[in-house]
């Protein structure tokens, strides 16, 4: 696990040095985009629909979805009740509200169980994030940030939904996945062949979205302290007690809690700027859980006995 969190690092460093020294003259925030917008249509529906379509599909899919709908809804009502006696301005609070809520199941989550667990990790992540994950934040994720942003929008969750390339793989993959018609070879290697950009590149642009110089605030950090605790200790807790009563077991039940161990999603921080929230709160939160991260889910790892 050490050696695996420590390969991820690297990368992330390299993408926070992108960010230091801009490389061939783009800036990382003028790069980002291009390799994430690439990642969004491209490669990760690739890898999604390879996955899924191949992955044994089953009531740990179930188990997988409630996990981490508990681990998320748990973490809003909690953070909600926490904001109510902090002295937040409600575009802080929307702000927290997301950083506390939402975990970085894919952008993190995927590159650390497929590095940990090879062809049987993906699956796992994929069904975490797409089939509960994705639809609370674009549904009930995405009305909260517009009721507490300055940017007032019109939100339609189903049609949010339908503009997500990654979840119509997912459900696609699915399909043909319980239709049992198995993937001819060409395609298989097709898909395979895009689906392997995916982990490098998302560390990498992982990397180019932290921003150090935030952490610099004792202001911020007094504030983003209680979102931390939710989502590095309250989140993995409860999806660890839904797997346990689930009596999930094995490799499945670890890879799930390390899912809801994982830092605040970096998604969140194109809806603060997308809404009118606190995106300088939300990315010292998304950045400070990012390096925290790389410390406690070695720990989580050792605690739920690899």
């Amino acid at each position: 696990m050490i050696g695996v969190i420590a390969q991820m690092a690297f990368t992330i460093a390299l993408g926070l040095a992108w960010r230091q020294l801009p490389l061939g003259g783009l800036t990382a925030d003028r790069a980002r985009p291009a390799l994430t917008t690439a990642v969004y249509y491209f490669f990760l529906p690739a890898l999604v629909l390879s996955v899924l379509w191949r992955a044994p599909l089953g009531i740990d899919t179930g188990k997988i979805a409630l996990a981490s709908a508990s681990g998320i809804l748990s973490s809003l009502l909690l953070m909600t009740l926490v904001g109510r006696f902090m002295r937040l301005s409600r575009t802080e609070f929307g702000a927290l509200l997301l950083a506390a809520s939402f975990p970085n199941a894919t952008y993190l989550g995927l590159p650390l169980l497929s590095s940990l667990y090879g062809e049987a990790g993906k699956p796992i992540a994929i069904q975490y994030d797409l089939f509960a994950a994705t639809p609370i934040l674009l549904s009930l994720g995405i009305y909260l940030a517009s009721r507490l942003g300055t940017h007032h929008e019109t939100v339609h969750p189903v049609r949010s939904l339908l503009k997500v390339p990654p979840l119509w793989a997912a459900l696609i993959g699915s399909g043909l996945n319980l239709s049992g018609l198995a993937p001819p070879p060409d395609v298989a290697a097709f898909l395979d062949r895009l689906g392997s950009a995916v982990v490098p590149i998302m560390l990498l642009a992982l990397g180019m979205s932290l921003n150090l110089a935030t952490l610099g605030s004792r202001i911020h950090w007094q504030k983003i302290a209680p979102a931390l605790l939710i989502q590095l200790l309250w989140m993995p807790l409860v999806v660890w007690a839904v797997v346990t009563g689930t009596h999930m077991t094995g490799m499945a039940a670890t890879a799930t809690v390390l899912l809801g161990a994982t830092p605040s999603m970096i998604l969140g921080l194109v809806i603060c700027d997308r809404f009118g929230l606190d995106t300088g709160l939300y990315a010292t939160a998304a950045t400070a859980s990012t390096l925290i991260a790389m410390a406690t889910l070695p720990l989580w790892h050792q605690v739920l006995g690899h």
